[in-house]
């Protein structure tokens, strides 16, 4: 499965009717056109229908990014903006969103007197109405910039936006309560909520029950060559393959069958001390092997180091682990 959400950010200028609309239409242009030569088009998607005066071209524009499939959204002040009609518009994009505004240009490329934008008042009073109105929008630390310089900002976004969509659409699975004596582990769940994250608990007798009911499953033999074949000489244990095999076959189905409307789960386990006696090995193999299909599992029931797996593993587009610090160095050895 693919559990890793592709961004597409939609561009919709704005422009306040009592400036130019060309200002805005013009920088937006600029701003594609230097994002495009610089990251490539694949990750924005330039909205043409109308620059955003009123609160119906608000409707419009929201209309039209959402049908060319745009899951993020960047509000760009081409001039000072219209500040209630721009952040309606993000109130009522389902999605992550930035805003960025336009810097003035010298007069040889037609700009201040007649072509000033005032776009850095603007990102001011955005910045206040957002606020108001209690809407969660991404705001680059300066925020107003030349074409070039608002590509780079859009372009710093898309990982926030991969992250905040990804947790939006995400469902951590469980299995086991959380240890005693590792609090740590004791995550308070409405903090996720909160995020946007779903969550679905289940005891370790669940597991075991799914896993037994997948003895003798035909696929085990073929997961089991493939875990051969990745371990080469690393094999140390090749009578325990099967097992690690229906075990990992028990994880996937359960993710097919338990996600939901979710898009993207993690999986967050509980792998001692009762797991090895009863299971009759350790899941570390298959965790890994998980994790390396781009299912962050984390052990446990380390349900918060789980999150952090899945947002690594957005951000980064890699895989990611988590590594415990246990130890200090003795002062001998560190001397």
């Amino acid at each position: 499965m693919n559990n890793k959400p592709k961004i597409k950010i939609g561009i919709v200028a704005v422009s306040r009717d009592c400036f130019p609309e060309s200002l805005a239409v013009n920088r937006r242009k600029a701003l594609v056109e230097a994002y495009t030569k610089k990251y490539g088009a694949d990750e924005i998607y330039e909205c043409p229908i109308c620059i955003v005066e009123s609160e119906i071209h608000m409707v419009q524009a929201l209309e039209d990014i959402k049908k060319a499939g745009c899951n993020a959204l960047c509000v760009y002040l081409g001039n000072f903006g219209p500040e209630i009609a721009e952040t309606l518009l993000a109130k009522h994009f389902e999605g992550p969103k930035m805003f960025c505004a336009a810097a003035e240009e010298t007069s040889k490329n037609g700009g201040l007197i007649q072509g000033r934008g005032d776009a850095y008042c603007g990102m001011l009073n955005a910045s206040y109405n957002l606020k108001l109105r209690n809407i969660k929008a991404y705001i680059p630390e300066y925020p107003v910039g030349t074409a070039e310089q608002c590509a780079d900002m859009i372009h710093e976004f898309a990982p926030i936006a991969k992250a905040v969509y990804a947790l939006n659409h995400l469902k951590i699975i469980s299995f086991g309560p959380r240890p005693l004596n590792f609090l740590a582990c004791n995550a308070p769940i409405k903090q996720l909520y909160n995020l946007g994250v779903e969550i679905e608990e289940n005891s370790e007798l669940d597991l075991f029950e799914s896993f037994n009911k997948h003895a003798g499953d035909a696929r085990i033999k073929d997961v089991a060559a493939d875990m051969a074949k990745e371990l080469g000489a690393g094999n140390k244990k090749p009578e325990v393959l099967e097992k690690l095999a229906q075990y990992e076959l028990t994880l996937l189905d359960w993710v097919e069958a338990h996600k939901g409307y979710r898009e993207f789960v993690a999986i967050a386990g509980k792998c001692w001390p009762a797991f090895q006696t009863q299971f009759g090995f350790v899941p570390c193999y298959v965790n890994s092997r998980l994790t390396g299909k781009g299912i962050p599992v984390s052990c446990e029931v380390d349900i918060y180091g789980c999150l952090s797996e899945f947002i690594g593993t957005v951000v980064s587009d890699d895989i990611v682990t988590l590594l415990d610090i246990n130890n200090t160095v003795p002062q001998d050895i560190y001397d």
